[in-house]
């Protein structure tokens, strides 16, 4: 349980809607980068602009808010290059690179193979103990992918229409990956730093190395446009930094487990973004495949 379970203030009431808005504003972040993908921009020039622009507002909100949150001892500038760089930019390009590759729907599922990775990690790096609980769930997932990626219509059926390209699976896959390095570099900074101070680094250091290779004038000449910086600005503040702020609040009053189940809006509104709203398809076999993974991470979050 967390300390500040049971305290009844304004934020602790409403500590479960907190966490399902944070999850539904990154869910809905498809819808803002695949209109920047349609104006040219590449991968990496999202990922840019989406740290750029939310390490920005966490800059001011912070300076507003809490100015001792900013400090951070330079020899531990490292931790956040992990963050940043090893997990952030890494996973956010694949995932960018997913949608384009694939559907949106089909990027937020794969991206949320994570916490299996996580747990693959656990038992290599950390020697957490494989249970029957923890493989059971790490086949669930895997099965999950294959239903959702249409690898098994492909071998039932020997292929046909809305098969993802093999490209597509391995960079939705990576993008999972990359985001579960952050659970492993995060949890070293967190021992140290608030929650916010991680994040705010985090963005400032993937903006900062993506910045040779996107900080151009074809980037800057297209942010002219007023659709893209709408966009733009969109990606960072609304499915960046807001959604982690409404997470925070509300996870500092709900149990990790119980936050981790209620974040699962997340693909679920992907999902209805991209059937709905961007007309992607989604084959019966995707929603098998798709429940299949959300009991895998049930099952590991009932884990203890």
């Amino acid at each position: 349980m967390n300390q500040k379970e049971g305290q009844k203030t304004p934020v602790s009431r409403y500590a479960t809607l907190f966490i399902i808005i944070g999850g539904s504003l990154w869910g809905i972040i498809g819808l803002f980068s695949t209109r920047l993908a349609a104006f040219g921009c590449s991968p990496a020039e999202i990922t840019f602009i989406r740290n750029l622009v939310g390490a920005a507002g966490m800059v001011l909100y912070l300076l507003v808010r809490n100015r001792d949150k900013l400090k951070v001892s330079i020899k531990d500038l490292w931790m956040f290059l992990g963050t940043g760089i090893l997990s952030i930019v890494f996973f956010n390009i694949m995932y960018f690179w997913t949608i384009e590759l694939a559907t949106l729907s089909v990027a937020a599922i794969l991206l949320y193979t994570a916490p299996c990775f996580v747990m693959v990690m656990s038992v290599l790096f950390f020697h957490e103990r494989l249970t029957g609980r923890k493989l059971s769930a790490l086949l669930l997932a895997f099965a999950g992918c294959a239903f959702t990626t249409g690898v098994l219509d492909a071998v039932l059926y020997g292929g046909g229409t809305g098969i993802i390209r093999p490209l597509g699976i391995l960079t939705g896959i990576a993008s999972g990956f990359g985001y579960a390095l952050y659970s492993i570099f995060g949890n070293v900074a967190l021992k140290k730093y608030s929650p916010e101070t991680v994040t705010v680094y985090t963005f400032i250091v993937a903006a900062c190395s993506l910045a040779p290779f996107c900080a151009r004038m074809p980037l800057f000449l297209r942010l002219c446009h007023l659709p893209v910086l709408a966009n733009g600005i969109s990606i960072g503040l609304v499915s960046t930094m807001a959604p982690f702020l409404f997470y925070t609040a509300g996870l500092a009053y709900t149990p990790p487990g119980k936050a981790s189940v209620l974040a699962f809006v997340e693909p679920m509104v992907a999902t209805l973004v991209s059937v709905f709203i961007l007309h992607e398809p989604l084959r019966f076999t995707g929603v098998i495949g798709i429940l299949m993974i959300f009991s895998s991470i049930v099952i590991l979050t009932r884990e203890s």
